[in-house]
């Protein structure tokens, strides 16, 4: 009780502290050559809300594939990243991502703090079409389902409060500083020519280590590995249709405007998640199983991540590539972790998003194209003969692993300390829907 007081009275504060801050504002720069492009500003207000969708849609296909007993805690900890990450992101989250940068590494917290400035400052270099606040906007819902992604790890195990202290921190630490280094023109990954279209590094493979850290974190090898079955598949089904629909907003809004490069975006993003889709199934029947809803449905997401880096920089043919080795290889990832490890990811976040998101940095790094992307300074994939980009894809995987591996680790051991990460014996017999929230299906 008492802490939720002082969480009430910190939030009263910051909204108060934030009005008398706003001083009104200039008119802000109206872009290049004399005005904002109607159509981008357009197509990146439905770009911003789609990303939007997206994190209820995670809600869905993680909630379908726990236990009854736990699908609105499980729910709830995708919806409640909406809220709390909303609030970061205008108190100082913006800042650190985008701000003026410190040495290369992370923002100047008092750029946009409370979002001052926001309106009355010049369009974002990287897109100098739309207004900078719908481009913190549009980045925010990014900010917004990387945490997120990881509750597949936590379902069924974590304390809702711990959760929010663990979310604030990752948000505020790995999040943020992650985003300044590689899509910062500051940021001393993107200095380097590392590319990332729409988050393989900044959003998979961050969630994806992380995940990988909680499961090594909260698992007890004296305890028999828990064997979750699906309590709602057509849940499943419907949080991936959301997701494959959002992510059109996700990929095809990274192009910061509407033209060919968003129009290959949305085509190398279909595509992908189509041939991950099939591949996935298509593995398992060579395997002795049967074609499965759940298998399509992880394979079209796992899809979707791997192009995520990519689909602004590579073809729709090569896109077409980089679902099908993609669902194979998160296929193997994710069955040599249930049957060869003591790991306890329980909705195979690693395998599907931290490997996903390593496939399709290092698919960049061999079929991207010049001839897609004009932006693309740093040169064509490894494929066409050049080795510049695949060497800092290279650089990008390993700096952010060893950085979210570690940063993660010591982010939970702080939550740990503060407060219990993990469920009673008694919680998570009775559900988490019950002991945390006091509610039921």
């Amino acid at each position: 009780m008492k802490k939720s007081i002082i969480f009430f009275t910190v939030l009263v504060v910051v909204s108060v502290v934030a009005a008398f801050m706003s001083k009104g504002y200039a008119p802000p720069n109206p872009g290049p050559e004399g005005g904002y492009v109607s159509g981008d500003v357009a197509w990146m207000l439905a770009s911003t809300a789609l990303v939007f969708l997206m994190t209820p849609g995670l809600a869905y296909f993680y909630g379908g594939m726990i236990d009854s007993k736990n699908i609105i805690s499980t729910m709830l900890q995708s919806f409640i990243a909406m809220g709390v990450v909303s609030v970061l992101w205008v108190v100082v989250g913006f800042s650190l991502a985008f701000g003026t940068s410190i040495g290369g590494f992370i923002g100047d917290p008092r750029s946009f703090l409370m979002f001052d400035n926001v309106l009355s400052s010049p369009a974002w270099s990287m897109a100098p079409t739309i207004p900078l606040v719908l481009f913190a906007f549009f980045q925010l819902k990014f900010a917004i389902i990387t945490p997120a992604l990881i509750t597949g790890t936590f379902a069924e195990r974590v304390r809702f409060k711990s959760y929010l202290i663990f979310l604030t921190l990752f948000s505020l630490f790995i999040y943020c500083p992650l985003a300044h280094w590689t899509w910062n023109p500051d940021g001393f990954l993107f200095k380097l020519g590392v590319l990332d279209f729409a988050g393989g590094t900044v959003v998979h493979l961050s969630a994806g280590v992380a995940a990988l850290v909680a499961s090594f974190f909260l698992r007890d090898k004296s305890q028999k590995k828990a064997s979750i079955s699906p309590a709602n598949i057509p849940y499943v089904m419907l949080g991936t249709g959301l997701l494959w629909f959002g992510w059109f907003g996700f990929n095809a809004g990274s192009a910061m405007g509407a033209g060919m490069l968003a129009a290959n975006a949305l085509g190398t993003t279909n595509t992908a998640s189509a041939a991950a889709g099939l591949s996935w199934i298509l593995y398992d029947s060579l395997k002795g199983k049967k074609p499965s809803a759940l298998g399509f449905c992880i394979g079209a997401v796992v899809g979707l991540v791997a192009i995520t880096p990519a689909a602004g920089f590579v073809t729709i043919s090569s896109s077409l590539l980089i679902g099908t080795l993609a669902g194979i290889i998160s296929n193997i990832a994710a069955h040599w972790k249930s049957t060869r490890t003591s790991l306890e990811d329980t909705l195979d976040v690693f395998p599907c998003h931290g490997v996903g998101g390593m496939v399709g940095m290092l698919m960049t790094g061999l079929l991207a194209s010049v001839a897609v992307n004009e932006g693309n300074t740093t040169g064509n994939g490894l494929i066409f003969g050049e080795f510049a980009l695949i060497k800092a894809q290279l650089i990008a995987l390993a700096v952010a692993f060893v950085y979210v591996f570690v940063g993660s680790y010591v982010i939970l051991k702080i939550t740990d300390l503060i407060s219990p990460l993990e469920l009673t014996s008694y919680e998570k017999m009775a559900g988490s829907d019950f002991t945390q929230h006091g509610e039921k299906v």
